[in-house]
């Protein structure tokens, strides 16, 4: 090079050398050669290759989110070399049995799980409950900004998610806790083009956890479903920039879908989330009032089960953008059979569709609008609230599962509108709207209205509950036999259409 760089300054300063075609020829030549040999290429030729070197008793992060957008390839790779073991893994959950990170439990290679939701894993439960494994909740938007911080230079952040659970601090009146950020020895990101320069493009909702896992580690491995030239991956796409990648191999797993879910047929019902005979009627009764809580222009996030079917009895002329926290927003319909996409899943892993003018992201953005209070609606279910709009809906006894994103969802009612659908007692008979909450709580003073197959209760966090609505055929005396929170009737209380 040093060569090069002499023969530059005798050409520069001797216009005879210029006529020289045989040392322009030289030159040219010399430079070629100097870029080829010291180019930028992060592309190994096999992930055996990429995780050679990775130390057991590490912090590995996974993206992923359900069986969307993750690392198998590379996961594969750890399960088959036992030799790394005693990991402590950070991801959204903890895979299913057989696929993902369920792998690396079954192989007993994790010895700590950092997690949102772990309850679609037997093997996990298992392995938790006979204390096998260590496990660490936190809510998704925690978990998201955790690893997002750190990857930005921050150790600590507060949050107003779970702000009812532990110690917490004062801000202009509002409770918020104080979370540190997670450091990453390894990263593994799911990419779908990814460049020697190991600049990455993620599609869809494959996008969930992989940006902010995979700014944070010290060693970042992106396995790639496509590697391409630098430069065919536009600058505005390109989604996390090489800099943070050191490693990329090409992707050989292939892409599952964990929950096949399809568009039904004019006038069929969803019996999974109806269920059958009385129960599907009173389940269709909550579902068609929910319904009505979307007003034209609103920005809405909703869970799983009943609140999902709300949309299906939205009236023509009221727009409303559904959001999803695994990085949606303009969630469209359940595809046709045979039009589902593995990168286009819902927050509760089923196939969906995407509206026109719809957005993706990844989990730090989706839980950002979400904290902030852009999101204008949230439609959850729930195991119990309390007289004071508590709301409890993540976990029975004996039962692990996980928060998931509704700690974040409900952390900010001043802005965003909680409204609970539920049946109004359990299985046994026992009311769930109660004095206080016997389950852990999701959030506390949080819920502003609840719909059951019964009635509708507005909810005042000072003075308690106002029983608003009542189903048809349903009586006063029968809801007050039935709930055990007291409350208030309003003087005009109107019918539950």
């Amino acid at each position: 090079m040093a060569t090069c760089l002499r023969l530059a300054r005798q050409f520069s300063t001797n216009p005879k050398n210029l006529l020289n075609q045989q040392h322009q020829r030289f030159l040219a030549r010399a430079f070629s050669s100097s870029v080829r040999r010291h180019e930028i290429n992060k592309v190994f030729p096999s992930a055996d290759a990429a995780i050679k070197d990775m130390k057991s008793n590490s912090t590995l992060l996974a993206g992923g989110f359900g069986l969307c957008g993750v690392p198998d390839t590379l996961i594969n790779c750890v399960k088959d070399n036992p030799s790394i073991k005693g990991l402590t893994v950070v991801s959204n959950n903890a895979g299913v049995d057989g696929s993902g990170l369920g792998l690396l439990l079954q192989s007993k290679q994790i010895k700590k799980m950092i997690a949102s939701y772990v309850g679609e894993n037997k093997t996990f439960e298992r392995m938790y409950l006979t204390g096998e494994i260590e496990l660490e909740l936190t809510p998704q938007g925690t978990l998201a900004e955790r690893c997002r911080a750190r990857g930005a230079g921050i150790p600590a952040f507060f949050t107003p998610a779970a702000f009812g659970t532990v110690v917490q601090t004062v801000f202009d009146g509002k409770s918020y806790v104080m979370e540190e950020a997670i450091k990453g020895d390894y990263a593994f990101v799911k990419a779908w083009k990814a460049d020697k320069l190991g600049n990455c493009q993620f599609r869809y909702a494959a996008a969930n956890f992989n940006g902010a896992m995979g700014r944070n580690a010290k060693m970042t491995i992106v396995e790639a479903e496509h590697i391409v030239e630098v430069g065919e991956i536009e600058p505005a796409a390109v989604h996390l920039p090489g800099i943070y990648v050191k490693r990329v191999v090409q992707s050989t797993a292939e892409k599952n879908i964990e929950k096949f879910t399809f568009a039904k047929e004019e006038g069929e019902q969803d019996a999974a989330a109806l269920g059958k005979g009385d129960t599907a009627s009173k389940r269709e009764r909550i579902v068609r009032r929910a319904a009505k809580e979307f007003k034209n222009g609103m920005y809405a996030n909703l869970g799983i089960g009943m609140p999902m079917l709300a949309p299906n009895f939205v009236d023509p002329s009221v727009q409303v953008m559904l959001q999803s926290e695994n990085g949606i927003l303009g969630l469209g319909p359940y595809p046709k059979k045979g039009h589902e996409d593995p990168d286009l899943i819902n927050a509760g892993k089923e196939t969906v569709t995407l509206l026109k003018g719809a957005a993706c992201f990844g989990s730090e953005e989706s839980f950002g609008m979400i904290r902030s209070g852009r999101v204008d609606l949230t439609i959850l279910g729930a195991m119990q609230v309390s007289a004071k709009g508590d709301l409890a809906n993540w976990m029975l006894p004996g039962k692990i599962k996980g928060f998931g994103g509704a700690m974040d969802l409900v952390s900010n009612p001043s802005e965003t509108k909680v409204v609970v659908t539920m049946e109004h007692t359990d299985k046994k008979g026992n009311p769930k709207i109660v004095k206080q909450c016997e389950f852990p709580l999701t959030g506390k003073t949080c819920v502003s209205r609840i719909i059951t197959d019964l009635c509708v209760f507005d909810v005042d966090f000072a003075s308690g509950l106002t029983l608003v609505e009542l189903a048809d055929g349903v009586t006063v005396d029968e809801v007050k036999a039935k709930t055990e929170a007291p409350f208030q009737v309003a003087d005009d209380v109107k019918p539950m259409l």
